[in-house]
């Protein structure tokens, strides 16, 4: 019995662990894009207002960190979107207000060391899913499908 219990202990301290070091890999998706950096911000742009989202705004992060700080770093596009429904839906709840601080939802488009643009998202389907509730059926399923949709629109 004795072993048993350290067994199962052993196995939960084990699992904890490889959740922790995993869950960075989970909450966040890279995705290789075929095109330019400003090719892929358009084709993202484009499919969200195809599916009736806002484009509520294109930051250039690269060139902040450049004026703030007078570093230069390859582009980083910061993508911010809102589908004013999703955004009513989860924020009409009270307890749901704290996640506006995720709000609106932001695609990331950069270009890595290698030359290479890549597409930055939130795992919009396992935040869903960790809060569960309106959370969970709106980003969850939802926003989770339609940001597949935009990053499927730069990658193909």
């Amino acid at each position: 019995m004795k072993q048993a219990l350290v067994g199962f202990l052993v196995g939960i301290v084990l699992v904890s662990a490889l959740g922790w070091i995993m869950m960075p890999g989970m909450m966040l998706h890279e995705t290789l894009s075929p095109y330019t950096v400003n090719e892929t911000v358009e084709k993202i742009k484009t499919s969200a207002l195809a599916e009736g989202w806002v484009v509520a705004g294109v930051k250039p992060l690269h060139k902040a960190v450049k004026k703030h700080g007078g570093y230069d770093i390859p582009p980083v596009m910061l993508i911010n979107l809102c589908q004013a429904d999703h955004a009513y839906n989860i924020l009409k709840e009270d307890d749901n207000k704290v996640l506006s601080v995720m709000m609106p939802c932001t695609i990331s488009v950069y270009q890595k060391g290698d030359g290479k643009t890549y597409i930055g998202s939130m795992n919009a389907g396992l935040l869903g899913t960790m809060f569960g509730g309106t959370i969970a059926e709106i980003m969850g399923k939802q926003v989770a499908a339609q940001q597949q949709i935009f990053v499927d629109a730069a990658t193909k």
